[in-house]
């Protein structure tokens, strides 16, 4: 199965076949509704799985055009990030919208994400506004009334007479803030761990960060990796444990 999408992947990026395109997409579809679910149990206001999955297939599709496989990295963890930023675009974007607004949204996108898919590239305008069968003047319209917000400028002084008044942003004070002394010393944690990381095994890291980044389970991981639920549990004890010595190793190298 590895050689089959290692192959997908070659034609892809060497041709643009679109039948290879459409396979991977069909492949990695399952991360969409993966997190799709996962992020609808998570917040408390109601929210259409559809919606998130119509989200989700617009960053996998974005994904799928800027994943270079040459990098080594795999593609569930290069793309599952541009799928859940995706949905939670859409989920901040329709926080302020009215019901007709929000199904005119959904419409749009779900018109982008069938052109993208079928046209490997992104629609035009007028291909959208064809797609749903609208007049131009009327898929403005809804595009105005989907993007339409009220921002709020924190360079503004607030006070317009007065040049010299400290901008907005510098009035609003930071309750997350803390000691400098904490942040230093967190960022040197982060930099140990970050380094310990690196010198794991490349499949070592590829669970890890699926377990505790893209908060899959074993069983999914191992889908993903195509290996048994218990062969990736074994992988995670032994990165752990790895990783715990590294960290320890370079904590002495800076104390000695």
């Amino acid at each position: 199965m590895t050689d089959l999408i290692d192959a997908l992947w070659a034609r892809y990026r060497q041709t643009g076949d679109p039948q290879a395109r459409t396979q991977l997409l069909d492949r990695y579809l399952g991360l969409v509704h993966h997190s799709a679910h996962q992020l609808a149990r998570r917040i408390s206001r109601d929210v259409e799985i559809d919606d998130l999955i119509g989200a989700g297939t617009l960053g996998l599709v974005q994904a799928l055009e800027g994943f270079e496989p040459a990098r080594g990295l795999a593609f569930s963890t290069y793309a599952m990030p541009r799928i859940r930023g995706s949905m939670l675009d859409e989920l901040r974007t329709r926080d302020w919208m009215p019901r007709s607004i929000r199904m005119r949204s959904r419409q749009l996108q779900g018109a982008r994400a069938s052109l993208q898919h079928k046209l490997g590239r992104q629609p035009s305008h007028e291909e959208v506004a064809l797609e749903l069968g609208l007049d131009l003047d009327t898929y403005w319209r809804w595009q105005d009334e989907v993007d339409g917000r009220v921002l709020l400028q924190l360079d503004a002084t607030g006070d317009n007479d007065d040049e010299h008044a400290p901008r907005l942003a510098e009035r609003i004070a930071d309750v997350l803030a803390g000691d400098p002394g904490d942040a230093l010393d967190e960022q040197e944690t982060l930099a140990r761990l970050r380094d310990a990381f690196g010198r794991l095994a490349a499949r070592d890291r590829l669970v890890l960060t699926l377990y505790y980044y893209e908060e899959l389970n074993l069983r999914q991981i191992g889908e993903v990796m195509h290996v048994s639920e218990s062969r990736i549990s074994q992988i995670r004890t032994r990165a752990l444990k790895r990783l715990r010595e590294f960290v320890e190793e370079l904590v002495e190298d800076r104390a000695a």
